[in-house]
C-alpha cells in the first residue's frame, strides 16, 4: 500500500489594535526575549491532562510515550518532544511547562495551556478536557499574576512581545465525523469552530497579545484511527475527512503507526491502557509520521517545527515564527 501524501500550511498573523495586519509598527520591543504562550489539543499538550480527571484516551503519562527523548512518559502524545518544545528551543526559551503543574507560577517565559482532546467547541469531550474557552480564562489569570509581579506597564510589554501558538479544531471535526452528526451542515459546523477560535484570539488580543501562530488542520482522513473507524479494513484515506484539512510529510512510513494494533497499527491502543490492551511497537519511531494512531513522532514534529520556524511564505505566512520572535 502506498503511503498517503500530505500537504502542510501554517498561518502566522500579526494582529494590531485594529485587526489582522501586515505591518510591524504596532509590535512592542522590550529588551528581553519574547515569551511563548501555547493553546490547543494533544499535538501541543505537554502534560496538562496529567492533572485533570479524564480517561486514558486523553492521557499519555504511561509507557511507551516519551521513550526516545525524555526516557519517561511526561504526558506528551509522542515518543519525544512535541511542537511547542521544539519551537521553544529555537527561540532559546526553556520548555513551556503545563499550566496545571502543581505550584508553578513563573510565567515570564510563557506557559502551556493545551489539553489533549480539547476542541474549540465547549461540547467537544466536555467534562474530560480543558476546552479552548477555559484555556483563555487561564491565560487571563496568568496576565493578572504577571501584573501583580511586574506592574501593568511591563506586563503590557511582555504580552505584546510574546508569541501565541495555537492548534485546535481536529477534535471538533473528529467528533462530528465519528458520531455521524447531521444536525449541522459541514459549512455550518466549520463556521462554529472557526467562530469560537476567532472569539478566543480576540480575547487574547484584548488581554494584550499581538503575535499569533495558528496551525491549519491536518489531513484528518489519513490519520490511522480515522481510517480504521470510517473505512474499516480498507487502507485508503477517508476523502470526506481529508477535505476538512491537509498536512505535509516527507518520511518513510506515513500509512502505518509506530505504536498500536490491528492493520497498519491503526487502533488507538498504544500503551495498553485504553479499551484495546494489545499493541505493537516499532523499532525506529524516527522513520514514522505517526507514533500512535493519531499523534505524530518527534521526528515529524521536528520537520514541521523547522518549517514553522524558518519556512518561506508559501509554508508559514505572511511571517514565520523566527520573524515573530525577533521583531
Amino acid at each position: 500500500m502506498a503511503s498517503p501524501k500530505f500537504s502542510f500550511c501554517f498561518l502566522v498573523l500579526f494582529v494590531s489594535s485594529y485587526g489582522i495586519t501586515c505591518c510591524l509598527g504596532d509590535i512592542w520591543h522590550p529588551k528581553e526575549h519574547a515569551a511563548l504562550f501555547v493553546f490547543g489539543d494533544s499535538l501541543f499538550d505537554v502534560g496538562n491532562n496529567n492533572y485533570i480527571n479524564t480517561t486514558a484516551d486523553n492521557q499519555a503519562n504511561y509507557s511507551p510515550y516519551g521513550e526516545t527523548f525524555f526516557n519517561y512518559p511526561s504526558g506528551r502524545f509522542s515518543d519525544g518532544r512535541v511542537i511547542p518544545d521544539l519551537i521553544a528551543d529555537y527561540a532559546k526559551l526553556p520548555l513551556s511547562p503545563p499550566y496545571l503543574f502543581p505550584g508553578y507560577q513563573r510565567y515570564l517565559d510563557g506557559v502551556n495551556f493545551a489539553s489533549a482532546g480539547a476542541g474549540a467547541l465547549v461540547e467537544t469531550h466536555q467534562g474530560l478536557v480543558i476546552d479552548l474557552k477555559t484555556q483563555l480564562s487561564y491565560f487571563k489569570k496568568v496576565s493578572k499574576i504577571l501584573s501583580q509581579e511586574l506592574g501593568d506597564a511591563e506586563t503590557t510589554t511582555l504580552l505584546a512581545k510574546a508569541v501565541y501558538l495555537i492548534n485546535i479544531g481536529s477534535n471538533d471535526y473528529l467528533v462530528s465525523l465519528t458520531e455521524n452528526s447531521s444536525v449541522f451542515t459541514a459549512e455550518k459546523y466549520v463556521d462554529m469552530v472557526v467562530g469560537n477560535l476567532t472569539t478566543v484570539i480576540k480575547g487574547i488580543h484584548k488581554t494584550g497579545g499581538r503575535k499569533f501562530g495558528v496551525l491549519n488542520q491536518s489531513a484528518l482522513g489519513c490519520i490511522p484511527l480515522v481510517k480504521a473507524l470510517l473505512n474499516g479494513s480498507k487502507g485508503s484515506c477517508v476523502e470526506e475527512a481529508s477535505a476538512l484539512a491537509k498536512l505535509h510529510n516527507g518520511l518513510k512510513e506515513g500509512g502505518m503507526a509506530c505504536c498500536g494494533s490491528g492493520p497498519y497499527r491503526r487502533y488507538y491502543s498504544c500503551g495498553g491502557k485504553r479499551a484495546v490492551k494489545d499493541y505493537e511497537l516499532c523499532e525506529n519511531p524516527s522513520d514514522y509520521v505517526f507514533f500512535d494512531s493519531i499523534h505524530p513522532t518527534e521526528r515529524f514534529n521536528q520537520i514541521i517545527s523547522q518549517l514553522m520556524w524558518s519556512g518561506n511564505q508559501s509554508i508559514a505566512g505572511p511571517y514565520n515564527l523566527k520573524t515573530l520572535f525577533e521583531e
